[in-house]
């Protein structure tokens, strides 16, 4: 049985949360949902990526969703006409469906295929209303009593 470390994830991912939480749930789970395997990295400061091991599939084959806060990542094979002995099957390309719960404002800005894998871009936009504010601090000066003045 594997079991995950996923506590760098709570460390550097403010918002993943919950993600975490499903994520720690699903490595428990049996081996078929472990297909494909994915890398989930902080780039930056509010910025994410997840990495998808989807060899063998072509970009028209593959599609990313997001709906209410979950993001689909579909892969659909082709059928293949093409009548092959194999000697040895020993690359996966089944289709599959993994989904990921964002937190809340994560939002996903792009999806890339090079060399196998499938990158895809995650920003956390905080609204104006939700982000820190520094509240500048002026020195109010005690109102001078009428006939006298300041000393």
């Amino acid at each position: 049985m594997r079991t995950y470390d996923f506590a760098p994830l709570y460390r550097s991912a403010v918002g993943f949360d919950r993600l975490a939480n499903l994520l720690e749930a699903a490595a428990s789970g049996d081996g078929a949902a472990g297909y494909p395997p994915y890398n989930i990295e902080s780039v930056g400061d509010n910025a994410y990526r997840i990495v998808m091991a989807v060899a063998g599939f072509k970009p028209d084959e593959l599609s990313v969703d997001v709906k209410e806060n979950v993001l689909t990542v579909t892969g659909r094979k082709t059928a293949n006409d093409d009548a092959k002995r194999y000697l040895h099957r020993g690359l996966a390309e089944r289709n599959f469906e993994r989904r990921f719960q964002l937190a809340d404002y994560v939002v996903v800005n792009e999806a890339a295929l090079a060399d196998g894998l499938l990158s895809i871009s995650l920003r956390r936009e905080l609204p104006e209303s939700l982000k820190p504010r520094r509240i500048a601090i002026t020195s109010a000066q005690a109102p001078a009593i009428e006939g006298q003045v300041a000393a």
